[in-house]
């Protein structure tokens, strides 16, 4: 099948895709839980063996146990991006981020999360001849819920429709427009998002509506009430517990929604090194990462962390870590716990709300 043909398919089945996404079956609760039967492989995009596969809620997505964060931080000094690749000189930048796209397709990755202009830009370039390999998700955060200015239906629309053509992109298969950081959205903007969604999604621009938060109170409220929210994204580090009563992650089981968690390395502040090759600290590093996606996949509520990854080391890495034993030793587990409590005591200044997700 050539990739035309798998677009145009993929767009014919956007409605009955998402007919069957909005209320949760009982086949699909069960998968929710993590005991469903895997499909057919060749139904998993970009398939590989060597790589867990894990639904993605009522979407009936199964996407890679670990996949690409949009962020880049620690980028090599000559591939550190401008404004927005649009030129020549973002040659190294767009080398970067290409070798690591191509890294993570090797590995069986297959979802890319973009929440800012550049980074959606970025990664449709990127991705551009080989979009069908790569499920999207898309938050052109400057044009939705965080500004005034774009919490209607209508603005909504306008946001994601001048995003894609910007991007070059006929259609995002997550869109998770990035509501408040650090206070609850309005319920009329939630309105707003829905409505737009209902819209753009028959018009086969957007196959499942998602929502990112801070906040925990509205991340449940938004869940609870609007079942056509199908993923959500939300800080989980190697210092995050599931509370044991009134836990965000109950109504995540109830409600069917997949689960990305943002954030998992606390902005590389559970790192000693500064993620350069050849770095002294780069083994013991390689470790604290993989322990951490380790930890944070034992949470059967969670469908993927999704780390920034600025090599193509980092991806091989984080895709090894899914391979390895899932349960840590007491060993390992006092490492994690020991370089997690110097991770919160180092948190740089604008990363101190994530102390607020050490109980989730």
């Amino acid at each position: 099948m050539t990739p035309l043909e798998r677009r145009a398919m993929d767009r014919r089945d956007f409605l009955k895709c998402a007919a069957g996404a909005t209320v949760a079956s009982a086949i699909g609760l069960q998968a929710g839980l993590g005991h469903a039967a895997k499909p057919d492989p060749a139904t998993i995009r970009n398939h590989n063996p060597n790589m867990e596969y894990r639904r993605l809620g009522k979407t009936d997505l199964w996407v890679s146990a670990v996949c690409l964060g949009g962020h880049w931080k620690r980028l090599p000094a000559n591939a550190a991006p401008w404004d927005l690749p649009e030129t020549d000189r973002m040659d190294p930048f767009l080398q970067n981020r290409t070798e690591v796209m191509d890294k993570c397709q090797e590995l069986g990755i297959n979802y890319v999360d973009a929440c800012s202009s550049g980074e959606i830009l970025t990664y449709a370039r990127v991705l551009k001849g080989r979009r069908e390999s790569m499920y999207f998700g898309f938050s052109w955060y400057e044009h939705d819920l965080r500004f005034p200015e774009w919490r209607t239906t209508e603005k909504l629309i306008q946001g994601l429709d001048e995003g894609l053509q910007a991007a070059g992109l006929d259609y995002v298969d997550v869109w998770r427009p990035s509501a408040l950081m650090d206070e609850p959205q309005p319920d009329a903007d939630i309105e707003a998002m829905v409505a737009a969604f209902e819209t753009v999604h028959a018009q086969g621009k957007a196959r499942f509506l998602g929502v990112s938060s801070h906040h925990h109170g509205f991340l449940k409220h938004a869940i609870e009430t609007w079942p056509q929210i199908a993923v959500i994204l939300f800080p989980y580090t190697a210092k995050s517990k599931e509370l044991p009563q009134d836990s965000l992650f109950d109504a995540v089981r109830a409600q069917d929604v997949g689960v990305f968690g943002i954030k998992p390395f606390a902005s590389n502040s559970i790192f000693k090194g500064d993620s350069q090759p050849g770095n002294p600290m780069a083994e013991q590093d390689d470790e604290l990462a993989r322990l951490t996606i380790r930890y944070i996949l034992q949470n059967d509520a969670i469908t993927a962390p999704i780390p920034g990854l600025i090599n193509t080391h980092q991806a091989e890495n984080v895709a090894q870590a899914v391979k390895e034993r899932r349960e840590l030793d007491l060993h390992e587990s006092a490492k994690l716990e020991r370089a997690a409590d110097e991770m919160m005591a180092n948190l740089p200044p604008d990363y101190e709300w994530l102390r607020r997700w050490e109980w989730v």
